[in-house]
């Protein structure tokens, strides 16, 4: 199996999990969360108790507490994105005599976002390290809780990262695309290992596009994916922010039960007793409560 069948493999491999994380989240008594347990409650009976603890604290210090690591690990990802996107995209593209503006464009997104991630990073949430007005989760990646005062900033930063990744992406693509269109490759043969001619198909041309172009092509994978990732996440953020939820409040939803008044069968279903229409939610997000009274609790 030659390399762009395993980095296909491996990007498949990354959505489904994404995806399967996502469709189960909350819920309790899924096959995957069982499995999930089984698996843990095994290795509790492997694993020292003293490994145990030692990951449990650094676990718990990653996630959940004040850390840079994940900070450090955001700026380099994408110092290599830009990097490769300033030493090759965008000089080829100029040969190719793209407009200007778009060619900027990543680099304005850079600059907004690093705006916004600052003030997510930097805006006290609420209390942080105490009780955060309404909390919604730690976010590693901007090393500060997310509550009310920073979620408007939390949702930019999420909007303008997004755009980055799609715009690099798009102007990625549209480069390889022209390089195919003026070479007319796709008019062309290739040999295989038996000697016999095929006419190129997209997967060889993929496959030369990789030898040709190795770090454009696997930067192009990555940020596709940041992208879809991203996206997803944005618009789940976006969501609660409409419905007026957390994302802690999500997650746990599905632990609440509400009583049937035709039956006193029990549903599982979770009602949110905070949303006051799309409106009231959006002017909650850009004008939170201040007052400690009216805070949710």
């Amino acid at each position: 199996m030659d390399f762009l069948s395993l980095f296909l493999l491996y990007v498949f491999l990354v959505l489904l999990t994404i995806l399967l994380v996502c469709f189960y989240s909350g819920r309790k008594q899924s096959i995957p969360s069982r499995l999930i347990t089984c698996v843990t409650q095994v290795l509790l009976c492997i694993v020292p108790s003293q490994v145990q603890g030692a990951a449990h604290w650094v676990l718990h210090g990653l996630f959940h507490k004040r850390n840079c690591t994940f900070v450090v690990l955001h700026l380099l990802l994408e110092a290599l994105v830009y990097g490769e996107y300033s030493w090759e995209v965008f000089g080829y593209c100029q040969e190719l005599e793209f407009s200007s503006h778009f060619l900027l464009l990543p680099y304005l997104l850079l600059a907004v976002n690093i705006g916004f991630f600052i003030l997510c990073s930097k805006t006290n949430p609420g209390v942080c390290n105490s009780c955060v007005h309404r909390f919604d989760h730690h976010c590693v990646w901007v090393n500060n809780c997310i509550g009310a005062f920073n979620i408007r900033y939390f949702l930019l930063y999420l909007l303008t990262l997004t755009s980055m990744a799609v715009s690099i992406a798009v102007l990625t693509a549209t480069f390889l695309i022209q390089v195919v269109l003026l070479s007319n490759m796709m008019q062309g043969y290739y040999t295989d290992d038996q000697g016999q001619e095929h006419p190129i198909d997209a997967f060889f041309l993929i496959q030369h596009l990789f030898l040709t172009f190795p770090r454009i092509v696997f930067m192009l994978g990555f940020v596709v994916v940041l992208s879809i990732v991203l996206g997803s996440y944005f618009c789940f953020t976006l969501y609660l922010i409409l419905t007026n939820q957390t994302s802690n409040e999500w997650f746990k939803s599905a632990r609440y039960k509400c009583t049937s008044s035709e039956d006193d069968t029990r549903q599982r279903g979770y009602k949110n007793i905070y949303s006051r229409g799309i409106r009231g939610n959006i002017t909650e997000i850009l004008m939170p409560i201040m007052s400690p009274e009216k805070k949710r609790r």
